[in-house]
């Protein structure tokens, strides 16, 4: 089976969020399944020359614009575990952030148009595209428009992986024209509420769907997650399925991790003491090991949860505990933050940015780690916190609903704490829980060795892909 994932964004080349970490690890995961899977992904001003391996073309012809054509060059790389494409369009990608200009749109439909021009340049067509996100809408529509006039694309097919609903990628449909689609078959499935949407059009197109947890999977066909597009999702649920995101075990492992000061496994959790130490160190706290480590790292929004943070902030310090928050976002939590540090500088750690390195400290230095969110399509916290023995209280949404399991002290079983409705009060009455349960060294032992001792590795979830493939290419 011949798969080529097409991202915005890919661990370890370029990073945002979550996609990155998909995009970067179900590529190496699907070859150790045997299937020939390769990635391709924009050439961006921030990558790191040093991870390319070559330029193998230097004159891709890129049908762009009404009936034109342009160039691009396509670098490779193995950096990543699997054979990476990269599209080197100076003009779209070498600039100093990935997201976020006014012409988003024109980029990544230049990406998309540019990735099946590879196709075309590497000799034997995909069987299988799996796109992921608004970015790649378009090759979508563009793909099935080429399946019944192209006889190269006749046997591809397409899967959409939704990784946030709420990123449409909208923009003036009389852009579209000048990006050649402009002809009413490639036009139509990018219109909605007299705007365009390359989201929209990809869920139309491809010929299924799959999103990153079972439980979102059921909530973006509803008014409250669907974001104006729940009647496409029912309307095609047929070819809808959900599919938690997996681990990467290689990067994510206590008993190896790069970035620790110490390793440790769920036969012997001595390590862990030793990396709270570091953390604490980290960011200049009082080297109490007995005192409770609450933490943190998300993007700073209010989807994270930080609107139930900033109002519980003040009753969770009262407790004794720490807290430590790693991210970057909206001035007003990031202010917040700072605040918050100010007010109490022996009990609160604060990172305002990104920090790879910190950020598996953090994992395996805390005691709690919080996710409040307000939705979360799957997200991948939980999942590392658990591997780590790092115990997760959770708001049960999306993926966090599917991948932790409330603390039961009857039958000793779950691994994090996880509560319903979306208010402080409901989510302080969890952390009060899980204190409770780490006053008590056994069931907070025991409540860490259920989260290790879950398998949320890639090999498991992309055993459903393949499986997911085979369906579609059957249909």
């Amino acid at each position: 089976m011949r798969v080529a994932i097409l991202s915005s964004e890919a661990v370890p080349f370029a990073k945002t969020g979550g996609l990155a970490d998909v995009a970067g690890a179900l590529p190496k995961a699907l070859r150790e399944h045997g299937v020939d899977a390769s990635l391709v992904l924009p050439l961006y001003e921030q990558i790191d020359r040093k991870q390319l391996r070559e330029q193998i073309i230097d004159n891709l012809a890129v049908e762009w614009g009404d009936g034109g054509s342009t160039r691009a060059r396509v670098w490779y790389s193995e950096a990543a575990g699997a054979p990476t494409f990269l599209i080197d369009a100076p003009e779209y990608f070498q600039r100093n952030s990935i997201y976020g200009f006014r012409d988003d749109h024109e980029r990544f439909a230049f990406f998309c148009r540019a990735s099946l021009a590879l196709f075309k340049r590497l000799g034997t067509p995909p069987e299988m595209v799996h796109l992921n996100d608004w970015h790649s809408g378009f090759a979508a529509v563009e793909l099935r428009v080429r399946r019944w006039s192209d006889p190269f694309f006749s046997r591809t097919r397409t899967l959409l992986s939704i990784h946030n609903l709420a990123y449409q990628g909208t923009f003036d449909p009389a852009e579209l024209p000048r990006m050649g689609f402009g002809s009413h078959e490639r036009r139509d499935p990018f219109i909605a509420n007299g705007a365009a949407s390359a989201l929209k059009a990809g869920l139309i197109s491809s010929d299924a769907l799959s999103t990153v947890s079972r439980r979102y999977a059921q909530e973006i066909q509803t008014a409250e997650h669907g974001h104006g597009l729940e009647w496409i999702l029912r309307a095609r649920r047929d070819r809808l399925v959900g599919i938690t995101n997996g681990v990467d075990y290689d990067i994510w492992n206590p008993a190896t991790d790069k970035h620790l000061a110490a390793h440790y496994n769920a036969d012997d959790l001595t390590g862990k003491r030793i990396c709270k130490l570091d953390l604490l160190r980290s960011f200049g706290l009082p080297e109490n090991l007995e005192r409770p480590i609450i933490a943190t790292v998300s993007r700073l929004t209010s989807q994270k949860g930080y609107d139930l943070i900033k109002e519980a902030a003040g009753k969770m310090l009262a407790t004794g505990a720490y807290f430590i928050a790693l991210g970057s976002g909206a001035k007003e939590y990031e202010d917040f933050l700072q605040a918050l540090r100010g007010s109490a500088p022996g009990q609160v750690g604060v990172f305002v940015g990104f920090n790879d390195p910190l950020a598996h400290k953090i994992e395996a230095g805390a005691d709690i780690f919080l996710m409040p969110s307000l939705y979360e399509p799957c997200g991948l916290n939980q999942m590392y916190s658990t591997r780590y023995g790092t115990v997760p209280v959770v708001r049960a949404t999306g993926g966090l609903d599917d991948t932790v399991q409330d603390f039961d002290r009857v039958s000793g079983t779950g691994n994090g704490f996880k509560f319903q409705r979306y208010d402080a009060g409901s989510m302080l009455e969890k952390v009060y829980e899980a204190l409770y349960c780490y006053a008590e060294p056994e069931v907070w032992k025991k409540i860490q060795l259920n989260g290790m001792s879950v398998d949320n590795s890639w090999r498991a979830a992309a055993e459903k892909y393949i499986n997911l493939y085979r369906a579609v290419m059957n249909m």
